[in-house]
Order: C-alpha cells, then structure tokens, then sequence
C-alpha cells in the first residue's frame, strides 16, 4: 500500500467514497444527511486539489484508492487561546471493502506524520456520535475527546 497526494485523476474515485461516508452519516442522522449527497462535487474536489489549502493524501492498494485523508492547517491566535498551529482531519474514508485491513491506520499515520513536520501542536477532528466504529477506531489510534459538540433540535 502507497500513502500519497491526491490527484486529479483520482477525483472520481474520491466521490465514490464520499458518497460512502455520506451512507455512513445518513444511517446515523437521516434528519441531517441526504440519500446520495457528497460532501464534495467533483469541481469543488478540482478547486481543493488546486488551492493548496487542503491536502487530500490517498492511500492506494492493488491500483486502486482504498481510502483517503482530507487534512487543513489551522492557526489559533485568538484571546485567551495560545498560539499553535492545529492539523484538522476534516474526512477521513476506508473504502468498505477494505476496513479491518490496516488502510485507516496507515492513513492515519501519514496525517500525524504530517503534522508534526509542519510543527503543528496537534491533530484535531470531529465524529458524529452516531458513528461508533470511527469512534472506536480513533480511539484506538490514541485520541482524546477534546470538547463536545450538543444540540436541541427544534
């Protein structure tokens, strides 16, 4: 298995597995997610690919991607917060043939790898309550709940 960046090539192979991620976060929050939306069109994965604010790494395996790591650089230097720089994983997607088989992990690594070379103080990301396997899993990979998101729907 190969960790690399992301290319243009690979854009229709990402909207495969963000409309698996999008089925994932449907199961749990139907009330938030659409039947066969993508957190990202194909012109909107083009214009990430070109800004250079992201960094999508894929992980690909046998010729194929198998996962991916949507990663931004965050600045804090607000009031009370001290001044670090934060790696957000924004998304992170193992194709669902491919769970289980170490992909995650490695991807995983590849963005802790990242941000330590970018000296960033740490990697941050955010998980839907409903989704206990990625709760699990991060959880295994050494992280922390740093702060808790809560909502009343109305």
């Amino acid at each position: 298995m190969e960790i690399r960046y992301a290319r243009e090539a690979d854009i229709p192979r990402l909207g495969e597995l963000l409309l698996q991620v999008c089925r994932v976060h449907r199961e749990g929050r139907p009330d938030l997610f659409r039947e066969g939306g993508r957190k990202y069109t194909d012109e909107e994965l083009k214009e990430l690919l070109r800004a250079g604010d992201v960094s999508i790494l894929v992980a690909e395996a046998d010729g194929l991607v198998a996962g991916y790591a949507f990663c931004f650089l965050e600045k804090h230097k607000k009031g009370a917060f001290q001044e670090i720089s934060t790696l957000y994983l924004d998304d992170l997607c193992v194709d669902e043939n491919r769970r289980g088989c170490g992909v995650g992990e490695a991807l995983y690594k590849a963005v802790l790898n990242m941000a330590k070379a970018a000296g960033c103080y740490n990697v941050t990301l955010n998980v839907w309550a409903s989704n206990d396997s990625a709760r699990r899993f991060y959880e295994k990979m050494g992280l922390q709940v740093q702060k808790l998101g809560m909502e009343k729907i109305l």
